[in-house]
């Protein structure tokens, strides 16, 4: 059974989210506030379209793009603005999972194969408005692209007759039933538009509607029911956080039954205060939500880890940690973790770059500017090359580990993240 997914859709336009694409309508300056609008909602996925015109606003629309996949919650799709393969790679990098291709656009037909052959096709989705645009491509579609956005949702029927592939419809304005008669089409994995935009709130209540309907969706399903638990003395399981990226413990609170269920409904964490004796959604006040990940049950079903991507701060204090009060320490050998390394020399190195001091050599290579730091590059590459044809490693770890430090140069220089590397890799 194909899981429906509920996909809100951001026109990118002059810097702001605009009605639609023949719309530009202002509806909010600020996208990303929207994305935060849609992660609370409980959107599936998010897909963008760049309306920009001209190199330098779509360059600008680039840089807001990479913003809003870092921030979503959810697996962003990219559109709008295709001419070149390049432009395809330029979503793909800004950290959309998939990018639509126009098959309006006889350009954007024409970069499939290439770009399908390059980046695989289950990163490619096509674009239609017309039912005579899927007959001509069809086969071409089917070969390179691994679903579809039908821009027009009075040919659902028809395109269900033509492919068996899977494909979002866009809907602009739409009533329940109707809406529960196109999510009962096996094919339709989605529906996006300004019917989700405008409806974003109403998201956990349609999905409830679906299940109702027998309507597969979006949502967690709890291997373990609260009757599973074994209950402290109170009546609550302890519920121990983690940062899902770098395994930091972030803090320790506590759930009942109702927190428990509103967690796996939700997917954001939901506790139960002690001392206010009140339910507490983590973020409803401060805006630091918890966004689940996973939950695992101890060996005695006593308490939970919960793996969360935690907004901002974890502590009351705006502490990141709740866990910063020593007790005591013994001197002994940290094993170190690789991330921990590279993002804490890396701090470093942006500190230098926005706080210089005299006779620093990070700061001599930012004052030369970019092609010193590539020309230094390029020499230590050369130099992890020669050492690798020597015997023995360790010259090839001293040379590796010039070329990572000068590598974070330049990523400081071209402000990139390691958390944008290791996410790229990962989606690898």
């Amino acid at each position: 059974m194909t899981v429906k997914k509920f996909v809100p859709c951001i026109y990118l336009y002059h810097g702001h989210a605009v009605k639609n694409l023949t719309d530009t309508t202002v509806v909010e300056t600020d996208p990303l506030r929207l994305v935060n609008l849609y992660n609370e909602s409980g959107a599936d996925e998010l897909i963008v379209f760049d309306m920009s015109q001209g190199d330098e606003e779509h360059e600008a629309a680039l840089d807001m793009l990479k913003e809003i996949c870092a921030l979503a919650e959810v697996d962003v799709i990219g559109a709008g603005n295709i001419k070149r393969m390049e432009d395809v790679k330029k979503l793909l990098y800004a950290g959309c999972r998939q990018a639509i291709l126009d098959f309006e656009s006889e350009s954007n037909i024409a970069v499939t194969q290439e770009v399908s052959l390059k980046f695989g096709k289950d990163k490619l989705l096509a674009a239609c408005g017309e039912v005579s645009v899927l007959e001509r491509n069809r086969e071409l579609i089917e070969e390179y692209c691994c679903g579809m956005v039908l821009m027009n949702p009075h040919i659902v029927r028809e395109t269900q007759e033509l492919t068996n592939l899977p494909f979002y419809v866009q809907i602009n304005n739409i009533a329940l039933n109707k809406l529960m008669e196109i999510f009962a089409d096996e094919n339709v994995c989605g529906v996006t538009g300004n019917a989700i935009n405008d409806n974003y709130r109403e998201i956990p209540s349609l999905k409830e509607l679906c299940r109702e309907n027998g309507i597969a969706v979006e949502t967690f399903e709890a291997a373990y029911q609260w009757e599973d638990f074994k209950k402290n003395s109170d009546g609550h399981v302890p519920v121990v956080v983690q940062d899902y990226r770098t395994s930091e413990v972030l803090m320790v609170a506590y759930m009942n039954e109702e927190a428990y269920r509103q967690t796996i409904s939700t997917g954001r964490m939901t506790y139960y205060s002690r001392s206010r004796g009140e339910l507490w959604l983590k973020g409803a006040t401060s805006g630091h939500y918890q966004y689940v990940k996973s939950l695992t049950a101890d060996c005695d079903m006593d308490t939970i880890l919960a793996k969360v991507s935690q907004v901002g701060a974890a502590c009351h204090t705006g502490a990141r940690s709740c866990f910063f009060h020593e007790i005591v320490k013994k001197d002994f050998q940290e094993t170190a973790n690789p991330l921990q390394v590279f993002e804490e020399v890396y701090d470093v190195i942006r500190d230098r770059k926005v706080h210089p001091r005299e006779g620093s050599y990070t700061n001599y290579l930012f004052d030369k500017g970019l092609d010193k730091i590539l020309k230094k590059l390029g020499e230590e590459a050369t130099e992890i090359v020669i050492a690798a044809k020597n015997p023995g490693a360790n010259e090839v770890k001293y040379e590796i580990s010039d070329f990572l430090y000068h590598m974070m140069v330049l990523m400081a220089q071209k402000d990139i993240s390691w958390e944008e590397i290791t996410t790229e890799l990962a989606r690898r």
